[in-house]
């Protein structure tokens, strides 16, 4: 997606450790012109996956999320970080490891909004080691739903995630796929 990458150029920073700041239009301060073409290119990307739903993971993957549900026509959830004073018992449960925060959360998604659903596209907007995707493959293997894709706004093709994702035979596809970004930000072909 063009438009994306000319943004990362533009305003994404690279600081130390190889994480690439796009709070200014991603992940902080969203630009919803931006996120409804997000959509979009999501929602043509997987049109023949017959997906029942859309799930992501609080709180980044959310807008990107939602852009695309409402592109496809299909309701979104998102697995929260923690627990409240309100949330279900009933329960999935996944231990996701946060590569910027350096920080396990249990993530969860209650039960009751998986007992109709068959068909599960995932979004989210950073792809670098996975572990984020691992831990939502892992709800959907309990929930006993068919992961028909995956769809990331930024991957960090340098780093395995996407390499492991595709090896296990999962659909992904990437709107801005970095290979480096060790002298400047230097993109691939996305697929």
């Amino acid at each position: 997606m063009k438009e994306l990458q000319e943004r990362i150029l533009k305003e994404g920073k690279v600081l130390e450790g190889n994480v690439l700041k796009v709070d200014g239009f991603l992940n902080h301060r969203m630009d919803p012109a931006l996120m409804h073409r997000i959509g979009e290119e999501f929602a043509k990307a997987f049109q023949y996956e017959n997906i029942d739903c859309i799930l992501t993971i609080e709180s980044s993957g959310i807008a990107p999320a939602l852009c695309t549900g409402l592109a496809m026509g299909v309701p979104v959830i998102f697995a929260k970080k923690g627990k409240s004073a309100n949330t279900d018992k009933d329960v999935y449960v996944s231990t996701v490891h946060s590569y910027t925060k350096n920080k396990d959360y249990e993530v969860t998604v209650s039960r009751e909004y998986l007992l109709t659903v068959n068909r599960v596209l995932l979004i989210d907007d950073f792809l670098a080691n996975g572990e984020a995707m691992n831990g939502l493959l892992n709800i959907c293997k309990q929930a006993g739903v068919t992961v028909t894709g995956i769809g990331i706004v930024i991957e960090k093709g340098f780093q395995p995630g996407g390499r492991k994702l595709r090896e296990a035979g999962y659909k992904v596809i990437s709107l801005a796929k970095i290979g480096s970004m060790d002298h400047g930000i230097v993109f691939e072909e996305s697929v």
